[in-house]
């Protein structure tokens, strides 16, 4: 498999997980009435639901693949997401609905893990953060698009198809993965279904200093944004007046976010993962206390919100891939444990704190700015502790990445 194509995949298995709670923006207000939930607040739950299962389910799908291969956690992932997604296209109650979506969000958590664990199978720091960035510029196209499409499936359809988009997207890449995905666990690195090496290896990715920063950073920067996701609709359609334009909206704010991904795959490998996760960081705290300031002092309009929220993403982007790849590192025979760990307390304390942050929507931009300047401004001790009190530096210059490639593959049969 070429890099072209294998970005697309990763980035596909990804935008599985990305579909399921983007495509549905637009409908929460429609699928929340024709169930009939009494709060409005509570149309958050089929997105919170959704990801603190997939938090929950990260622990698992890592130890298995670490014992029984790559691709057969993933294809499994996908089939199972694929039947929950048709429980909840044809769900008859709020409750079934949440049911399902809970499920698909324990089974879904494998297409987080797994391509973080092939990607440290084939790269290794700052190569990887540029891999990773190069498939999350590819995986940004679904939040330019899906609420674009979900709001376009309600024009014409109920909403209940835009689950079924969500099972067709499925089938694609379940099928593309099944003739196309090798596995890339070395028979040498399979390790043993004992609950004793499993607890050791989550152990060890925990309690390893240069890397538990840099997760547990990840996973507050994350929170703020869950928290402006669970309340995105509501915020931004309907308190500061997108209405139909939300969709668009997003998906601009998607896109440019996409943009500084293919620059931070760009720029990594020349300035260093570290140099350039720790800049984005400092601006995203900044950024989010400016924004804070004005959502205090009651000036947060459409043409405000959408200028610095959009600058906040674009940070996400330098931060997530860049984290990732750092905390990744030390762990080359336990990546399917260590990501697994890594996923599940990302997923995990974001998508709770994100809740939190969500639930607190008092109709102005300021539980969501605030949230973003505090996760931020943790995140960068946490950065301090794993670095020891410094930032900036670089562990490898670009000559290691390039001594260090791998050779290229003869053509079939050569």
């Amino acid at each position: 498999m070429g890099q072209a194509e294998f970005v697309g995949l990763m980035a596909s298995m990804q935008a599985l997980m990305a579909l399921s709670i983007d495509i549905m923006l637009p409908a929460l207000g429609l699928i929340s009435e024709d169930l009939g939930v009494p709060d409005p607040n509570q149309r958050q739950l089929i997105i919170g639901v959704f990801m603190t299962c997939a938090g929950i389910g990260s622990l698992f799908p890592g130890a298995l693949a670490d014992r029984f291969g790559r691709r057969r956690v993933a294809l499994f992932a996908i089939a199972g997401n694929f039947l929950m997604t048709f429980v909840c296209a044809v769900a008859g109650s709020f409750e079934l609905l949440l049911i399902a979506r809970g499920i698909a969000g324990l089974l879904t958590s494998a297409m987080m893990v797994m391509p973080m664990t092939i990607l440290r199978d084939r790269f290794e720091g700052d190569a990887m953060a540029r891999t990773q960035s190069l498939i999350a510029t590819t995986f940004m196209v679904v939040p330019m698009v899906a609420p674009m499409v979900g709001q376009a499936i309600m024009l014409v359809a109920s909403w209940r198809w835009i689950f079924g988009v969500t099972c067709a997207m499925g089938v694609v890449v379940f099928i593309w993965a099944s003739l196309r995905l090798p596995e890339t666990l070395e028979p040498e690195n399979r390790q043993e279904i004992r609950p004793r090496v499993i607890a050791g290896n989550m152990r060890l990715a925990l309690t390893e200093r240069a890397a538990i920063g840099y997760f547990l950073g990840g996973a507050l920067v994350q929170a703020g944004l869950f928290g402006y996701l669970n309340s995105a609709q509501q915020l931004v359609g309907e308190t500061l007046g997108a209405g139909e334009m939300f969709p668009i909206l997003f998906g601009m704010m998607a896109m440019i976010m996409a943009g500084t991904n293919f620059i931070n795959a760009r720029i990594v490998v020349a300035f260093g993962a570290r140099r350039v996760s720790h800049t984005a960081l400092i601006v995203f705290i900044v950024t989010g206390a400016i924004h804070m300031l004005v959502a205090l002092r009651g000036e947060e309009d459409l043409w405000t919100f959408v200028p610095l929220m959009t600058v906040s993403m674009c940070m996400l982007s330098f931060i997530a891939a860049n984290f990732q790849a750092i905390s990744l590192q030390p762990f080359g025979r336990i990546a399917g444990a260590a990501a697994s760990v890594m996923s599940f307390v990302r997923m995990v304390l974001g998508s709770v704190i994100g809740a939190a942050i969500g639930l607190a929507f008092d109709g102005s931009a300021v539980p969501i700015t605030a949230g973003m300047a505090i996760m931020g401004s943790i995140s960068l001790v946490l950065i301090l502790y794993s670095e020891g009190g410094r930032l900036f530096r670089r562990v490898n210059p670009p000559e290691y990445y390039l001594r260090n490639q791998p050779p290229k593959q003869p053509p079939h049969g050569g």
